[in-house]
């Protein structure tokens, strides 16, 4: 009688646990869709964010409060993206001086680099704790002493940014889904910092 409830429970675990890798693999579809203003990923990172949170949380939710969070974070959230291009525009100057040869570019290419790496894991924290009526420049500037602060989480979302890299080097539209996989572990990271 009790291997048989141990097994109920594993299995439970497991269904429970894939049934969220799927939501994930889901939300990441949603992510990208709302991507598609090119500035909009922010909003799109917080409204998936928050869509996973719901459902840790065994809330209710769906495309519908997915939107409605899209449509508040992106209020403000254009913003950042805009922002977040023009960083990306620098370290491609940055690269592209270190490319040419001019002196002291290696450095200042490395650097740019290693700076939207770092901005870009600050991003997603702030995009998974991302809440209505929030500022996110108060998100973004506690996401970024959490970024520094917690050097084993920010290598987590790293990790999580490189694999949809691979993927989409390997096969491109499997990069789009992994994206909620991302988002997920942006979710886990801010939950594993709270509670340290």
């Amino acid at each position: 009688m009790a291997e048989a409830r141990m097994k109920a429970r594993k299995e439970s675990m497991f269904g429970e646990r894939f049934a969220l890798f799927a939501e994930a693999l889901l939300t990441g579809v949603w992510i990208a869709v709302a991507c598609l203003g090119v500035v909009t990923y922010p909003a799109a990172f917080a409204a998936g964010a928050r869509h996973l949170r719901r459902r840790t949380a065994h809330e209710a939710g769906g495309r519908r409060e997915f939107v409605a969070d899209f449509r508040a974070a992106v209020r403000r959230g254009w913003i950042v993206g805009v922002v977040g291009w023009v960083a990306a525009g620098a370290v491609w100057v940055d690269v592209q001086a270190a490319r040419a040869g001019l002196p002291g570019g290696p450095l200042v290419g490395a650097v740019g680099l290693f700076a939207l790496i770092g901005l870009a894991v600050a991003l997603l924290r702030a995009a998974a704790v991302w809440t209505p009526g929030v500022s996110w420049r108060v998100l973004l500037a506690d996401a970024g002493r959490r970024t520094v602060l917690d050097p084993a989480g920010s290598f987590l979302i790293i990790a999580g940014l490189a694999v949809v890299a691979l993927s989409a080097a390997f096969i491109a539209p499997l990069a789009v889904p992994v994206v909620g996989a991302v988002a997920a572990a942006a979710v886990a990271v801010e939950t594993r910092y709270r509670h340290r």
